[in-house]
């Protein structure tokens, strides 16, 4: 219901023949580009606050330009980038434009190495100039690089402090200009080794430049940074020499997928992208592994190499509960059984009563969820069938025969969701009433007074829209009861690996812990909670423990999700609400390759997660807690 910001989305592709290659199989020599289009597109889901691209081009001549970048920002940006590019083939002959080796010598973007990105912001920060992907400029080609990536690092001030220390001047503080800065650095001392060994073996001009180009190894350049990296990150780059790589998190948060034949290389965030847009098995796409990074060399080498030793695998479940397309075959399957894990909860939830009861699905993210649901349902009713007819203690007549076989699992398309109402013009009390619209209902599809209600979704967060939308347009049916299902488990702590939700108070796992501890007087398990967490801020890293989870520690999940319910019920709801979550180990049952549960559980793979959540809970404690009222009692 409550749309998440998720950075972002990656692709990637490495023409290995030549131009008219492609010009000759494919019709176009724009086989590249269209393909990075058809990419970005499909992967649209991942980022829509801007996108970019960048190009480069082989063997370009002193004198010409063979390094392209176009960035664009808002929800049309994808569109916007490549009919920039268009716009540059203006005015040229038809025949020269499909002319390949013209293309080659006098186009831009005619390259073979292609990078895209899609931006959603987990920083706030907004602008042209924080869209990837980022640009570092050289006279030698070598020493260009363009960066993009999906990630999110926690500790940004350690490498910005290594860095200045040996005497660099970043000019932007965010964390992708920092890494280009740090990576920056290791490749020009990269190219500078290069080019003492050339001079040692008696080369000279050119013979230098293309023997540096020739031997360039950029395995070398990320042994030397990422190990100060802590997060989850696939980091992707092009050097204006030809070099291409891309690199997985050592913990395997953040996904990347690939896929090489004899033309070419690709690499996207999402596996069933690059098999729609190459038309290729999922059996042929490989998963790029922990701490692992892909490299295709100016003369078309791929190979993989171990960049930093993997550490516990911490793939991110939110990605198969919410973010990643359905359409992969695996997490279709996941999704399916994290519905029909539901089940017993659900069927508690509503005493067993199937006949009066309506089940249905907010958003359309929770559709595969619903499925699964359904499923799980029709199996409990078709083994109360079986029962039903195999006990031989009546005769079945025919009346009975039929009530038996007419049970059936009632669903019903009740929910909406209109277009997206302009709130914007109003302010107040007005927005509120505005944003209480932006779903409808289906009139009609219950019986008033009699039947329960139940809608799935796949995760509830801030619950803002169930506050004031969901709850208040499903009560206006007069449902019996109104049951809530997340597909998730409760999400009680900030991500800061790629999601954007950074602060304590958003969380309505948070705020119904907290009010029950005031309800019962226990204030002082926040106090002693926050006095820890100032404590340990001078710790090193590997005794550093996150004391928000003693904030939910004295409450059972059943207790916070009544609390949630008083919360989140309007006033003047007349039926009866109810939220049902997900377990921890239901979760991990139904996506057990993606264990990463940091936002359920709070156990965090990285230090600098535990660190941040720590101090998120310190800048609550202080900014909005004792702002109420409470005094700090040591």
């Amino acid at each position: 219901m409550e749309q998440l910001k998720h950075e972002c989305g990656v692709a990637m592709i490495r023409l290995l023949k030549p131009l008219q290659y492609y010009h000759q199989k494919f019709g176009s020599w724009m086989y590249g580009l269209n393909k990075l289009y058809l990419l970005m597109e499909k992967q649209h889901n991942r980022g829509q606050e801007g996108a970019g691209l960048a190009c480069v081009k082989l063997e370009a001549n002193p004198g010409e330009e063979y390094m392209f970048r176009e960035r664009a920002m808002g929800t049309g940006a994808i569109t916007e980038i490549f009919s920039n590019v268009h716009d540059r083939y203006k005015g040229i002959e038809k025949a020269k434009l499909l002319d390949p080796l013209y293309a080659k010598k006098n186009l831009p973007f005619a390259g073979e190495l292609y990078m895209g990105h899609l931006r959603y912001s987990t920083t706030g920060k907004t602008g042209i100039s924080y869209i990837h992907p980022f640009l570092r400029r050289n006279n030698w080609r070598a020493k260009n690089l363009a960066l993009c990536g999906n990630f999110n690092l926690t500790n940004v001030e350690d490498i910005f402090s290594q860095i200045t220390a040996i005497g660099q001047h970043p000019r932007v503080y965010s964390d992708t200009y920092i890494i280009l800065e740090q990576m920056g650095h290791r490749l020009d001392r990269e190219v500078e080794r290069l080019f003492k060994q050339s001079q040692e073996q008696g080369l000279s001009g050119m013979d230098i430049t293309h023997a540096i180009e020739d031997q360039m190894d950029l395995s070398n350049v990320l042994k030397e940074c990422t190990p100060v990296w802590d997060g989850g990150y696939v980091i992707c780059g092009l050097t204006g020499s030809g070099e291409t790589f891309s690199m997985r998190d050592p913990w395997g948060i953040r996904p990347a997928f690939y896929y090489v034949d004899d033309e070419i290389m690709v690499l996207a965030s999402e596996r069933p992208v690059i098999q729609t847009a190459m038309d290729v098995p999922a059996e042929e796409i490989k998963e790029l592994n922990r701490g692992e990074a892909i490299f295709v060399s100016k003369k078309g080498e791929v190979k993989i190499s171990q960049i930093i030793e993997p550490k516990e695998n911490q793939a991110c479940s939110f990605e198969r509960i919410y973010f990643s397309r359905g359409s992969d075959r695996d997490i279709y399957r996941e999704r399916k059984r994290l519905g029909e894990n539901l089940v017993p909860h659900i069927l508690k939830a509503v005493d067993n009563d199937l006949k009066n009861t309506v089940f249905s699905f907010i958003p359309n993210t929770a559709e595969v969820a619903y499925f699964g649901m359904q499923e799980g349902l029709n199996e409990y009713l078709n083994q109360i069938k079986k029962d039903w007819i195999a006990d031989r203690s009546h005769l079945l007549q025919e009346e009975e025969l039929e009530r038996i076989l007419s049970m059936k699992v009632r669903c019903e398309k009740v929910a909406i969701k209109d277009i997206k109402l302009r709130t914007f013009i109003a302010e107040g009390n007005s927005r509120n009433d505005l944003a209480a619209h932006v779903y409808d209902v289906t009139y009609g599809s219950i019986c008033p007074g009699t039947d329960n209600l139940v809608v799935i979704d796949d995760s509830i967060v801030r619950g803002t829209t169930l506050r004031q939308s969901i709850i208040k347009i499903l009560d206006r049916l007069q449902p019996k009861k109104i049951v809530i299902v997340s597909s998730s488990p409760q999400v009680r702590y900030p991500d800061y690996y790629g999601i954007d939700m950074s602060r304590m108070n958003e969380f309505i796992a948070f705020r119904a812990a907290v009010a029950l501890l005031e309800e019962r007087g226990r204030e002082d398990v926040l106090l002693v909670a926050y006095q820890k967490a100032k404590k340990q801020q001078a710790e090193s890293p590997d005794k550093l423990v996150n004391y928000v989870k003693d904030i939910y520690e004295p409450f059972t999940n059943e207790e916070i999700s009544a609390k949630m319910v008083e919360l989140l019920t309007p006033a003047g709801t007349r039926a009866k609400v109810e939220i049902v979550y997900q377990t921890l180990e239901g979760l991990h049952a139904s996506c057990p390759d993606h264990p990463g549960d940091w936002y359920f559980s709070g156990d965090y793979p990285t230090p600098g997660g535990i660190r941040l959540v720590n101090k998120a809970f310190i800048n609550y404690m202080e900014d909005v807690y004792f702002n109420k009222g409470m005094k700090i009692a040591f």
